[in-house]
């Protein structure tokens, strides 16, 4: 797995903190959970698309690699996207070559970043992890550290142009281990398990409610 490039990821997660902090007033919860080094899952709630730079625009010290609907490919954001390594799915459709990225970024010691639900919330409650999360999971033997994102459906919903300045937050879990995925079953049911048991730890984290 190539290293991204350093100066565009660096830039870019710099100029997204900058941007958080300043207009939404960011407060960041359990940076010391995401382990410094070796394959890492960070899984979150998913309500808008500010949630993936605020996933990991505080995470100095490893870059993080996303999934992301192939649609997005496209333009500059497409540009900057592929020079983020981030893998494009294929949501259409069971994606095998995005999975199996996704496999090798981990099986080089990489942080990889996902939205268990699959899509944004209409509504801002989070729903059930989709069906292939659970085999991925299990199939990476690595390390989940859950992350609650709060406040980003109230700052820019789906329809929405222009973001709200309210404040947002992040807070990183205790991870979950291996071995408490692998004790869940390796079939359908099993993996079922692990993508609810991730949702479970992640509905389990949170902030008080945040001013407007």
């Amino acid at each position: 797995m190539s290293p991204c490039p350093p100066a565009i990821y660096t830039a870019s997660r710099v100029a997204c903190l900058v941007y958080f902090r300043t207009v939404h007033r960011l407060q960041v919860r359990g940076l010391d959970h995401i382990p410094p080094e070796g394959p890492v899952i960070l899984a979150a709630n998913h309500c808008s698309l500010l949630d993936p730079p605020l996933l990991g625009c505080a995470i100095a010290t490893r870059v993080v690699h996303y999934l992301a609907k192939d649609t997005l490919f496209r333009g500059p954001l497409g540009w900057l996207l592929r020079r983020l390594q981030t893998v494009p799915v294929d949501r259409s459709r069971g994606d095998i070559a995005a999975l199996r990225r996704a496999l090798e970024i981990l099986r080089g010691g990489g942080l990889l970043g996902l939205f268990p639900e699959g899509t944004r919330s209409r509504d801002g409650r989070m729903g059930p992890a989709k069906g292939g999360i659970g085999f991925l999971v299990a199939r990476a033997g690595a390390p989940v550290v859950p992350a609650r994102l709060e406040g980003t459906f109230r700052a820019l919903p789906r329809g929405a142009i222009l973001p709200r300045p309210v404040r947002l937050s992040v807070h990183y879990g205790v991870p979950i281990q291996p071995d408490e995925i692998s004790a869940l079953g390796a079939d359908r049911a099993g993996y079922e398990r692990v993508g609810a048991l991730i949702m479970e730890r992640i509905a389990a984290l949170g902030f008080p409610p945040p001013a407007a």
